[in-house]
């Protein structure tokens, strides 16, 4: 498999006033196409900032960093919100839907920023597809506001992979939902890296984590620790166990 993401002693410091700070300090990683990794830290430990310059939402103080072999620091603006929107799909904790377009219509937004302009009717029909890639595929014309947690999530997810990223990534995807959904959305992951998308997931959930193959733990700006996932969970089977125990949850029955 070849090298999607390497980041070579990569620093990011930046001035709070007088103060300087180091969120990150010489990392170095290389994630390969087709992985499913999952970075950790506590608040501070330089996970966030570690995700936004993969995203190239940001730029290292030092280091490079290669996407798909081209040094992101060295393009330009417009360049960079190219790469964005070309090569990367995002996920957030929050779902960023527009409220008042349909599933459908929201999926269909990174295409229309496109620099390959792409025509209206293959943007149509990769966003079907994308939708029908999470389970959406009877919803596309439902609201936001029409949708569950979980299915808005998913209309993200498949707004994220509409435009054929190289990578998907996923900033606490799970941390506005209740653990039975969030099982539903490490499905719709793990399903979706089995057919080929290499995923990068930030989480501080060690459960969440362990749907990943591999766990990359960060900590005061460095990687601590970087370890393959033996037995990562399955998805489909936690999933299975939230309906049983549903079903055989005692019902309360109120006397009189």
């Amino acid at each position: 498999m070849n090298v999607v993401i390497q980041l070579e002693r990569v620093t990011r410091t930046y001035a709070l006033g007088a103060t300087t700070v180091q969120a990150l300090r010489g990392v170095s990683l290389q994630i390969r196409s087709g992985e499913f990794v999952a970075i950790l830290g506590a608040s501070g430990s330089g996970k966030s900032t570690l995700m936004n310059l993969i995203g190239c939402l940001d730029r290292p103080t030092a280091g490079h960093y290669f996407l798909d072999g081209v040094d992101v620091a060295k393009l330009d603006h417009d360049q960079l919100a190219d790469i964005r929107n070309e090569k990367i799909g995002f996920v957030f904790q929050s779902f960023n839907l527009l409220t008042r377009t349909s599933a459908l219509q929201n999926v269909e937004l990174p295409a229309l920023y496109s620099s390959s302009r792409i025509s209206a009717s293959l943007r149509r029909n990769r966003a079907r597809e994308a939708l029908e890639l999470v389970g959406l595929a009877g919803r596309a014309h439902h609201h936001p506001n029409q949708l569950s947690g979980g299915e808005q999530q998913r209309v993200a997810i498949a707004r994220a992979i509409a435009n054929q990223p190289s990578v998907l990534l996923a900033d606490e995807p799970t941390g506005n939902l209740d653990s039975r959904t969030s099982a539903e959305i490490m499905t719709v992951f793990q399903s979706l890296n089995q057919r080929g998308i290499t995923i990068v997931m930030v989480t501080h959930e060690l459960d969440i984590a362990r749907f990943a193959k591999r766990n990359v733990f960060m900590r005061d700006g460095l990687v601590r620790k970087d370890e393959l996932v033996a037995a990562p969970l399955d998805s489909r089977a936690e999933l299975a166990r939230w309906n049983q125990a549903e079903q055989t949850e005692p019902q309360l029955v109120l006397t009189p």
